[in-house]
């Protein structure tokens, strides 16, 4: 089985001004020799000049999200393509935050997947369950379902990663124990290697939720997680990297 290549990506949300992107080129110039591949994804006024900033770097750079048509009257969205044309070469989809700010279903969130796809972006999915469903014991149950139906079958040979976040623990400073952390991580890859074969061994399954650096390393060498998913942390170079070289 080959071991999948560690992915730490940054998600900017709604921060970050031009000003801003000497923090993206400090996290380019400290990498060093990493062997996980890194990304930051800036809001969309950010992508095309976080692109050429970090243009010959080992920084990728990402959108947020996606609409999954092509183009169209949806004022105020961005089309896949879009993202692709500005220099973004991934993309997350299904955060929490757009499913329940916003409404979006798996079925919503496997079409943005498709629209990834059609316009060569890598995809990064992500998955989670709230804190009632973790005290109903339904967190195994809830992850797994959204990830069959998060995940479109033309996903298959193809580059994308999971990223497991535990809504419960996005931005408030509370993380899972490591045996939990493994144990959803677990369950998603027997989904994938379900759905996708040999090519499901491969994808990268990421953990997000309150990462930063006085954890990232016990929680990146937990079982079965192939980097993470950083939120404010990665907002500040030196706490990215602490992140990044963590590994």
């Amino acid at each position: 089985m080959t071991s999948p290549t560690p992915l730490i990506a940054g998600n900017w949300k709604m921060n970050g001004l031009a000003s801003g992107l000497s923090e993206a080129q400090a996290v380019a110039a400290g990498i060093g020799a990493s062997k996980a591949r890194v990304a930051i994804c800036p809001p969309a006024t950010l992508v095309e000049r976080a692109a050429a900033a970090l243009k010959n770097t080992k920084v990728a750079v990402g959108g947020q999200d996606c609409r999954a048509e092509v183009s169209g009257a949806f004022t105020g969205d961005v089309a896949a393509e879009m993202l692709a044309d500005a220099g973004a070469s991934l993309v997350i989809l299904g955060h929490s935050e757009r499913r329940a700010g916003y409404g979006e279903t798996d079925a919503v969130v496997a079409a943005k997947v498709g629209a990834a796809l059609r316009a060569g972006l890598e995809p990064i999915i992500c998955v989670g369950e709230t804190l009632d469903e973790r005290k109903a014991e339904r967190a195994i149950e809830v992850v797994t379902a959204q990830v069959k139906g998060s995940l479109p079958a033309e996903l298959a040979g193809k580059a994308f990663s999971v990223a497991y976040e535990p809504v419960w623990a996005i931005g408030t400073g509370l993380t899972p124990t490591t045996p939990e952390i493994e144990e959803i991580h677990i369950a998603i890859r027997a989904t994938l290697v379900e759905r996708f074969g040999e090519h499901g061994k491969t994808a990268p399954i990421l953990y997000g939720g309150s990462v930063k650096p006085s954890n990232a390393a016990e929680i990146l060498h937990a079982a079965e997680v192939g980097g993470a998913l950083v939120g404010g942390a990665s907002l500040k170079a030196e706490d990215f990297l602490g992140i990044i070289n963590a590994l």
